[in-house]
């Protein structure tokens, strides 16, 4: 498929349907984004890539002040409207539209930062050389992704649920999306040409005797009830399939589920102080 088509197909696929943005409220920086908590400091400027409704780019403005500077980035006007909202007045704290291919500045900003956001996109490798050029020399993109064919579930969910995952993953993987991004992270920042490349696991473990099991496990029904519409809108599997998969998950999660482990990597690199030279 060209490219263009590509890169279409994945931001319809992409776009947050309603119902997501409760998901995203639930995350903050310090529990959302471990790796990038310990790296900011006062003073920061800080870019933020795929904001969404804002949680965690406040926590980033809250960290970097009083004299620093936290921008959020989304391509979709809902989310940054919902993000306004609820974020608009905490000092240091601008959210802006934006796409992540075309970022609006160069050599500007401290840190530059994504999460759980390139997974969606058909050309991960341009949004990263992006967000190089938006970082100052010698400034640090740290990212953070997920490899999806590695989520383990202790027991299995229902088979319903095993074949709605399935099918989830040929669903993004029609669009050109990379489902194991996670681990490939590292090779796309050499691609880039980043400096002092690090990975650092940060594999999100629930277990039966977690405050908040209930509610990371049920990600996957929040995805079944939200994504699985489009997914059954692209003919990928029937109401049915998503309905029953979305019921059964959830009674598993009461009843049987003790464990789930989400595979997930940050990795981190320096754009060089020297020009770069694109490979």
């Amino acid at each position: 498929m060209p490219q263009q088509l590509l890169t279409d197909q994945a931001r319809q696929r992409a776009h947050m349907p309603q119902g997501t943005a409760a998901i995203l409220d639930t995350r903050t920086l310090a529990t959302a984004h471990r790796r990038l908590a310990q790296l900011l400091c006062p003073g920061l400027i800080v870019l933020d890539v795929g904001c969404g409704t804002g949680a965690v780019t406040r926590g980033i403005a809250e960290t970097v002040a009083p004299d620093g500077l936290a921008l959020g980035l989304d391509i979709h006007a809902g989310l940054l409207a919902q993000a306004r909202r609820a974020h608009g007045r905490v000092p240091g704290l601008v959210f802006a539209l934006g796409d992540a291919y075309n970022l609006p500045c160069r050599d500007t900003f401290d840190v530059v930062t994504t999460a759980r956001v390139l997974q969606w996109l058909a050309h991960p490798l341009a949004a990263l050389r992006a967000m190089c050029a938006a970082a100052k020399p010698g400034g640090c993109v740290v990212t953070l992704e997920y490899n999806h064919e590695q989520i383990v579930w202790e027991p299995e969910p229902p088979p319903s649920m095993q074949h709605f995952y399935r099918a989830f993953l040929r669903w993004r993987a029609e669009a050109g999306m990379d489902n194991t991004l996670a681990d490939r992270l590292a090779d796309l920042y050499a691609q880039c040409g980043f400096v002092g490349i690090v990975s650092t696991p940060q594999h999100e473990v629930s277990t039966k005797t977690d405050p908040d099991f209930s509610t990371r496990l049920g990600l996957w029904a929040e995805v079944a009830a939200s994504r699985g519409h489009q997914m059954v809108a692209d003919g990928i599997l029937t109401e049915t399939q998503r309905a029953t998969a979305e019921a059964e998950y959830r009674a598993w999660i009461h009843e049987d589920a003790m464990a789930q482990t989400m595979y997930l990597m940050a990795v981190e690199g320096r754009r060089p102080s020297e020009p770069l030279h694109h490979r």
